[in-house]
């Protein structure tokens, strides 16, 4: 069993990197990589975790990138070492939350809810802090029971308070990546909200730009579906990669460290046969 997708405390995750790379050797995950949102902060603490441990860890991230429909992300799996170009997007995504953050609370606190800006980042001191931390944040307020009615009545796109976050440009972060020493790899395809019509195009145009994996397996798709994007990947040269986007039980319970869609054990050759060949490609 392996995950080539889950988040920790450097991002939006409930589990620091050390305690995430612990849990995975409880639960007899042989591979794991570290994607935190726009930040590699805690590969060295996981890769150190993992030192005297028979797991393989992977180093990654996930980049927001610019899309104006649905949701775009870019996994980078396997850096060597952050490259320049990787650094300054980063940074330019953190900057942007940072600006979020802030016309959020801003916007809550001009309708009279008793929020305050200073407040939330006493609290969480990251520079990774997003919606979901202020979700944390409007709980511990009172403000709602449950993270979950955070974004369902306030955060959620198209609620009240939802601010649109920043984003990178497509071909700024294949070059990154790749400059990093890994390989580009779309996120949950289907948070593209593309249809099914047009989805071999989109992939294809995608695949054409630079785009070497792609996350076939998530717990957002159904088992059909995911069968359905993996047939698709093979028919345009993608390789394949499964992960269960582990946030931590108080974050999204729903998703378990090594599972992904129909609660499946994340198969070993998705690894093996799948993105460490392509690992060995960019060396």
């Amino acid at each position: 069993m392996i995950d080539l997708h889950c988040h920790s405390t450097a991002s939006d995750g409930e589990y620091s990197p050390k305690e995430l790379v612990a849990l995975a050797i409880e639960k007899n995950i042989s591979v794991l990589a570290l994607t935190d949102h726009d930040t590699f902060d805690g590969i060295d603490e996981g890769k150190n975790s993992a030192t005297n441990s028979d797991l393989i860890f992977i180093p990654g991230i996930e980049l927001n990138i610019e899309r104006t429909r649905g949701e775009f992300h870019l996994l980078g799996l396997g850096i060597k070492e952050p490259s320049t170009s990787l650094i300054k997007i980063c940074k330019n995504l953190q900057a942007g939350r940072l600006s979020r953050n802030q016309q959020i609370i801003e916007k809550m606190e001009q309708d009279g809810f008793p929020v305050s800006y200073d407040e939330l980042i006493e609290k969480f001191s990251i520079p990774t802090l997003g919606r979901p931390h202020i979700a944390a944040y409007l709980v511990e307020k009172k403000i709602v029971k449950k993270r979950q009615l955070a974004f369902d009545k306030y955060l959620g796109k198209g609620r009240p308070y939802y601010v649109d976050r920043s984003s990178a440009n497509l071909y700024d972060a294949i070059y990154a990546i790749k400059d990093s020493g890994a390989v580009p790899v779309l996120a949950h395809p289907l948070s593209l909200y593309v249809s099914w019509g047009k989805m071999e195009e989109t992939l294809s145009e995608l695949k054409e730009a630079g785009i070497e994996g792609l996350e076939a397996w998530h717990p957002g798709t159904k088992v059909g579906e995911a069968m359905r994007l993996e047939e698709l990947a093979k028919k345009l040269g993608f390789f394949v990669t499964a992960g269960s986007d582990f946030h931590g039980p108080n974050v999204r319970a729903d998703r378990k460290l090594g599972h992904t869609t129909g609660n499946r054990k994340i198969d070993d050759k998705f690894y093996f046969e799948e993105l460490l060949p392509n690992l060995e490609k960019s060396n």
